[in-house]
C-alpha cells in the first residue's frame, strides 16, 4: 500500500476570493482535513461549493500531541490529508511544521499549495526594501524574552540589512509598540492591518504617532509591524 500524501493548503487571509484554483481543487477532493478550527473550515468549504461528506480534524497548538498520531496513522494507510489554519498558510506562526516535520520523518510525501500570505502581502505593499526580510512572528508573551530578543536583533541589524516583520495581536500591540521604542528609538514603521479585508489599513509614521493613535482606543484585527533600518 501506498502512503498518502500531506497537503499543506493556504487558504484565504481575508478576502474569500483570493483562494486559489489548485487550493479549491484539493479541499473538494480530499476527505480528511486537518484544520485549526473546524468551524471557519466549515464556511470556507461551504463558501467553495466543497460537499458535506469530509472529516474535519481538529488541529491546533495545545492538541497537536494528540492528533499527529491520528494523522499519521491516515497517511501511513493511503489516506491523504489537506493541512489548514484559520487564514494564510500553515506552520507560519500557526500549527503545522510539527506534523510536516513528523511526516518527513516517515517517508510520507508533502505537497505545498502556495498561496495567501500576511507576511508577503504586508511586505511587498510597504514600501520597504523587499531584497532581504527577517520574519520574527509573534513577540515572546515575557517582557524580558521580549527585551532579549529586540536587543539582539538590534545587534545583527548592524550586520545584515533587513526589513524586519513582526505579527502582533490588538491586545498586545501598545506593550511591543513601547518595546520596539525602547531598544530602537522612535523610528518610522509601516502597520498593516486587516490585509485583504474591507477595513484593510496600511500606514507608515514613527512608533510615538502610532502609541498615541491607539493609546485609550480598542485596537482591532490583526496587525503586522513593519521597519528597516536603512529605509
Amino acid at each position: 500500500m501506498h502512503a498518502g500524501t500531506l497537503y499543506i493548503v493556504s487558504t484565504p487571509i481575508g478576502n474569500l476570493q483570493d483562494i486559489t484554483l489548485r487550493a479549491v481543487d484539493i479541499l473538494k477532493k480530499e476527505e480528511y482535513i486537518a484544520c485549526e478550527d473546524t468551524r471557519v473550515t466549515s464556511r470556507l468549504l461551504k463558501h467553495i461549493g466543497a460537499s458535506h461528506n469530509k472529516f474535519l480534524i481538529s488541529y491546533y497548538e495545545q492538541n497537536e500531541g494528540k492528533r499527529i498520531p491520528n494523522i499519521l496513522n491516515l497517511l501511513r494507510n493511503g489516506k491523504n490529508v489537506a493541512l489548514v489554519s484559520d487564514s494564510g498558510t500553515p506552520a507560519v506562526s500557526d500549527p503545522g511544521f510539527r506534523i510536516i516535520r513528523e511526516a518527513i520523518k516517515d517517508g510520507i510525501k508533502v505537497e505545498t499549495i502556495p498561496g495567501p500570505s500576511a507576511v508577503l502581502a504586508s511586505l511587498v505593499s510597504s514600501g520597504l526594501p523587499t531584497d532581504k526580510f527577517l520574519f520574527l512572528g509573534f513577540l515572546p508573551l515575557k517582557e524580558g524574552n521580549r527585551i532579549k530578543l529586540l536587543k539582539n536583533l538590534k545587534k545583527s541589524l548592524g550586520f545584515i540589512e533587513v526589513t524586519v516583520v513582526i505579527y502582533e495581536s490588538p491586545y498586545k500591540l501598545l506593550r511591543s509598540l513601547k518595546n520596539i521604542m525602547d531598544i530602537f528609538g522612535d523610528i518610522e514603521i509601516v502597520i498593516a492591518r486587516e490585509l485583504t479585508k474591507v477595513y484593510e489599513e496600511k500606514e507608515s509614521g514613527s512608533i510615538s504617532y502610532f502609541i498615541d493613535k491607539y493609546l485609550g482606543k480598542n485596537p482591532k484585527g490583526e496587525f503586522v509591524l513593519l521597519f528597516s533600518l536603512k529605509a
